[in-house]
């Protein structure tokens, strides 16, 4: 409100004269590094969704995860964050790690959805065991394994009755054959997982040590923007 502004404009000053009058106690009063600061985020914000075409909710959402996981000394690994666009059709490179405390893009590649979530682009999503669907939300990655898939990385799904069940389905990062530029020339999409997000196999192992052991994960699809971030019901 305006008054309550006036009242916080007219108290700041009366405080900064009285210190400068009498004296007391040596305040850090850096507006000009506080600026900088929030310019800095917003450039990188500008960056992702320009440069990148992450789209700003999945921005948001991400971030105001990470930041509810981290509070609650959750993430092991809070340096990183990957995000997975599902917005986007399937040639597109839709998985990112992000360094978020240094604002730098880490790697950018191609991730596989559900075969039942959509052909070319997801579309539709699931919590259910054997739905052979994606699951949105966030997660926290686990630990990795050797299974048939070779190298995978397991996760935790965090949002009660949006992605809860995945470590039950089994629903974890490795690489795949059809994940690949090879495979788009041939059939003008990738290949679908039973509900993981599948990389290429060049890449998984790099990705998978970036990312486990505690890392944010966030899966995004418009279909969340139905759910404010302040909403997200995440498991303790």
């Amino acid at each position: 409100m305006i008054v309550s502004s006036f009242y916080h404009i007219t108290f700041s000053f009366i405080l900064l004269s009285f210190i400068a009058k009498f004296g007391g106690p040596s305040y850090n009063l850096d507006f000009d590094n506080t600026s900088k600061e929030s310019t800095k985020e917003d450039l990188w914000k500008v960056k992702l969704t320009d440069s990148l075409g992450i789209p700003e909710p999945a921005i948001n959402y991400a971030i105001s995860g990470y930041l509810n996981l981290k509070q609650s000394n959750q993430l092991q690994n809070d340096s990183l964050i990957a995000i997975v666009d599902f917005s986007k059709p399937s040639v597109y490179k839709r998985f990112f790690i992000l360094d978020i405390k240094n604002k730098k893009i880490i790697k950018n590649t191609l991730v596989a959805h559900g075969k039942n979530s959509g052909f070319h682009t997801a579309e539709s999503f699931s919590n259910a065991v054997n739905s052979n669907q994606s699951s949105l939300g966030l997660y926290i990655t686990q630990n990795t394994y050797f299974g048939k898939h070779g190298y995978s990385l397991r996760l935790q799904g965090v949002e009660k009755g949006l992605n809860d069940n995945a470590y039950k389905r089994a629903v974890v990062i490795h690489g795949a054959d059809y994940v690949s530029d090879n495979f788009i020339s041939r059939n003008g999409r990738i290949g679908r997982s039973f509900g993981c997000p599948a990389l290429p196999p060049e890449d998984t192992q790099e990705v998978i040590d970036l990312i486990k052991n505690g890392t944010c994960l966030f899966i995004y699809h418009p279909k969340l923007n139905a759910i404010s971030p302040a909403e997200q019901e995440i498991l303790q």
